[in-house]
């Protein structure tokens, strides 16, 4: 009997915590300068306008918003009162300890756990000023950002001395 036990015994292979991408918030309650998903790309509202109720009974809100991985600019009309969903958006800092000649970046956080899975960013700006203060031997902090999935290098500045 104990060997028909084990052949019923249940094995979950995830690493995912089960949080959701993304949480719902009502269209009209969206500002500019906020977070909304558009084609199911995480976005930043750069403008919003609000039309009033017509003969079909329902306000609408036109969301133009810049995708924040990629920059495109994508354009959304959604009634006020339903639902949209906005992405969850985290900003993390990470110090970074080396780049390696494939173009990976080797990242410290806080806490002393490493990251080496994020490739210098290809905004020409960023990637020149990790690469010059890298070469200097300056010590730098490089902020990710994180949505739905995906991560990149946002900014970079030059970290405390230990000195």
């Amino acid at each position: 009997m104990a060997d028909d036990d084990n052949l019923h015994e249940e094995q979950f292979e995830s690493c995912e915590s089960g949080a959701s991408l993304t949480f719902p918030q009502q269209a009209g309650t969206i500002r500019k300068g906020g977070h909304i998903c558009i084609k199911n790309r995480p976005c930043k509202v750069s403008d919003v306008s609000t039309s009033k109720t017509g003969k079909h009974g329902h306000a609408k809100c036109h969301f133009v918003a810049i995708d924040i991985f990629t920059g495109k600019k994508l354009e959304e009309l959604v009634p006020a009162s339903h639902n949209n969903d906005v992405p969850h958006v985290l900003r993390q800092d990470y110090t970074l300890l080396d780049i390696s000649d494939d173009g990976y970046l080797s990242l410290m956080d806080d806490g002393g756990n490493e990251k080496a899975d994020l490739m210098l960013p290809k905004d020409d700006a960023i990637r020149k000023a990790i690469e010059d203060g890298f070469g200097a031997d300056k010590e730098l902090v490089v902020t990710i950002l994180k949505s739905m999935g995906e991560e990149m290098v946002c900014s970079v500045k030059e970290g405390k001395s230990a000195d």
